[in-house]
């Protein structure tokens, strides 16, 4: 039986399938219906009345179109398709009637909010309003709420749309805000006055078509037509959600998101959306050499003569960062094995095989969570790893998924089946796990596989998804990993084997570990972080959005990241740090422009540039080997504090404060 109906929209006739609402007809048909409270990624509301329009035929008053389904509608004489009119003068007036109502007691205080030029009430008004109004009492008034640090309220604006409490409920996974009282003494609230717990509270902000929800840190410091605005990907996590970053001269304002179905949907997470003033802060902007013990500020010419001095005839080491674009990182292999030196980006101690990207990637893809009906979790908290992932993980819940993990238990926003923390617990899984006919998903944490006996960990999650027929999933934390594993800036035995004996270590922005003691060390980067402080010679580099980068995100998937700014006084971009290094030593590297690099890059390895498209990963599944007892332990400890940007941020280091002090807080029955 065929799912598809003919239906006649203001006189055009479409075919479309029977389970869209109206209001999603009318999208496909090209014809826009001015809406508040619909929201195709929430559940429907139907209270705003905005959508209102005309059944023809039906009952002699409009109909709400985000609330009807096509296949309600009756056909009209004689068989012909049902007919809707979005534009007579009954849905005229019925939305002209609407938005009075919602204009009775709004403050109309447009020329101080801080929505103004980007507000849905606003451009509504003007479009569907009138200009005028029969109300003369006196405004109601409503208390604001104090949400926590990063959401600043005005509730008198807010016009009841609920668009925040059911993010906050569905796709969050948080309880906190409600809507109480009846007509004009309802009000959204949160319980108890709790600020909101939770890593997606931002993307309230986007959700708010009035100003009662606005960005507390960008309040009031730029207005939407003074930004540049440029698209680009997001490198907090590694899930390379699409991004639009917003700047005013040479200075970040905000970060927003951009939708990407395959990836983040249309949400970000806090830390990538309010991270921007990290890139203000801690910034390296100028060479410095280590003289009688002392970082002293010097010249390009002295820093970079002095370090092809330093790398001369000796034993050198390459170490890739967290952050690194996939050019900085081929251009690093490409000049220190060059020079007989060897390379190496798993600075975490990961056993991620190098050559075998379904070892490292997986086979799977962040969209097939979406149709996953079992979905097993080992080693990692996908909340504090990749929130954004986390609530697609809670969206397969919700429409029935069964989520099992291996490892530390957490509050994860949706139930889990804790089979066990450790190895033992997933070779018990492993036998017991039988073929299903459902499609099942394993996603592998950088926890189970940061030990010494993470390759047979990685054996035993590649045998799981193998045996069960399920999809494998590799998240990582490291933006920049995944790309540095396809140039292969990898060393046989790891980091410890890359360091081992080394005169000299070139370190590309890695500031999450520690360099022991001994070697002579050079240090590009963008901020004074434990990298820097550990350096001999500093040579300070463009931050992500400073430079044109490619990073490769969690499945595997190409991404471009353009520049939307520039470096802070005489920092440079990565890549040509290395090229002009590389004159200095004599050795010199075989590009003199980004896309004469992205050739060779692309010549090295042809899957980078396939931008946006995720290849067919292929790889041996890896031997089955001893494990130890130990439990699994999260790979990421503070949420918000895991990179040198973050770390430079005032406002992260104000939430990573929040959320230990809430961890901490005890309730009164415990």
């Amino acid at each position: 039986m065929s799912t598809l109906r003919k239906i006649n929209i203001d006189g055009k006739e479409i075919e479309v399938d029977q389970a869209l609402t109206l209001i999603q007809a009318c999208e496909q048909a090209g014809i826009e219906i001015p809406r508040f409270c619909y929201h195709e990624r929430l559940s429907i509301a139907g209270n705003c009345r905005m959508c209102l329009v005309e059944i023809v035929g039906g009952p002699p008053k409009p109909a709400a179109s985000c609330a009807m389904q096509v296949r309600d509608l009756r056909p009209g004489p004689e068989g012909a398709p049902p007919m809707v009119k979005t534009n007579s003068p009954m849905v005229k007036k019925a939305r002209e009637g609407v938005m009075e109502f919602l204009l009775i007691n709004h403050p109309l205080d447009c020329p101080i909010c801080d929505q103004g030029g980007e507000c849905d009430l606003q451009d509504q008004a003007m479009a569907y309003g009138v200009d005028f109004s029969r109300f003369r009492e006196p405004k109601r008034a409503a208390t604001d709420l104090d949400l926590g640090p990063l959401v600043e309220t005005h509730m008198t604006r807010c016009i009841s749309c609920t668009r925040c409490v059911r993010f906050t409920t569905e796709v969050a996974g948080i309880t906190q805000m409600g809507q109480t009282g009846r007509g004009e003494d309802s009000e959204i609230t949160s319980y108890l006055g709790q600020t909101l717990d939770s890593e997606l509270q931002g993307n309230i902000i986007d959700l708010c078509p009035v100003g009662a929800l606005t960005s507390k840190p960008y309040a009031f410091t730029a207005r939407p037509w003074e930004l540049s605005k440029t698209e680009t990907v997001d490198v907090m996590d590694a899930l390379g959600s699409n991004i639009r970053v917003d700047t005013k001269g040479r200075e970040v304002m905000r970060l927003l998101p951009r939708n990407h179905d395959g990836i983040n949907e249309e949400w970000l997470s806090d830390k990538s959306r309010f991270v921007w003033d990290g890139l203000r802060r801690q910034r390296l902007d100028r060479p410095y050499i280590r003289v009688d013990g002392k970082l002293k500020p010097s010249t390009w010419a002295e820093a970079l003569g002095a370090a092809a001095a330093a790398m001369t005839g000796k034993k050198l080491a390459g170490v890739v960062g967290d952050l690194a674009p996939v050019e900085a990182a081929f251009a690093l292999k490409t000049l220190i094995e060059g020079l007989g030196g060897t390379v190496e980006c798993r600075t975490d101690g990961a056993k991620l095989p190098a050559g075998n990207r379904a070892g490292y990637v997986g086979t799977a893809t962040i969209e097939d969570i979406d149709s996953a009906r079992q979905i097993y979790l080992i080693g990692t908290n996908p909340r504090v790893e990749a929130p954004v992932l986390n609530a697609r993980i809670r969206k397969a819940w919700l429409r029935g998924a069964d989520v099992a993990l291996v490892g530390e238990a957490a509050d994860l926003t949706y139930d889990i089946n804790h089979l066990g923390t450790g190895p033992r617990d997933l070779a018990h899984l492993l036998d017991s796990a039988a073929e299903g006919d459902e499609p099942a998903l394993v996603i592998v944490g950088q926890g189970a596989l940061c030990r010494d006996d993470g390759a047979a960990v990685l054996a035993q999650a590649m045998a799981l998804a193998g045996k069960t027929g399920a999809g494998l999933l590799i998240l990582h934390t490291a933006a920049g990993r995944v790309g540095a594993m396809d140039v292969g800036a990898v060393t046989e035995g790891g980091i410890t084997a890359a360091l081992d004996g080394a005169d000299v270590v070139y370190n590309l922005g890695a500031d999450e570990g520690d360099i022991p003691a001994g070697p002579f060390v050079i240090y590009q980067g963008s901020h004074g972080d434990r990298g820097a402080h550990r350096a001999d010679i500093i040579l300070p580099g463009a931050a992500w959005t400073e430079e044109q980068g490619l990073f490769v995100n969690t499945e595997g998937r190409p991404q471009l990241a353009l520049r939307a700014g520039f470096a802070p006084g005489e920092a440079k971009e990565n890549w040509a740090i290395l090229r002009a290094l590389s004159a200095e030593l004599g050795a010199t590297l075989p590009f003199d422009s980004l896309a004469a690099l992205r050739r060779a890059l692309v010549k090295a390895v042809p899957h980078l540039g396939l931008i946006d498209i995720i290849p067919v990963n292929d790889g041996p599944a890896l031997p089955l080997g001893d494990t130890a007892d130990a439990p699994f332990v999260a790979a990421v400890g503070d949420h918000f504090l895991t990179n040198p940007i973050a770390r430079a941020s005032a406002l992260m280091g104000e939430l990573s404060a929040n959320a230990r002090a809430r961890r901490q807080t005890r309730m009164a029955a415990e």
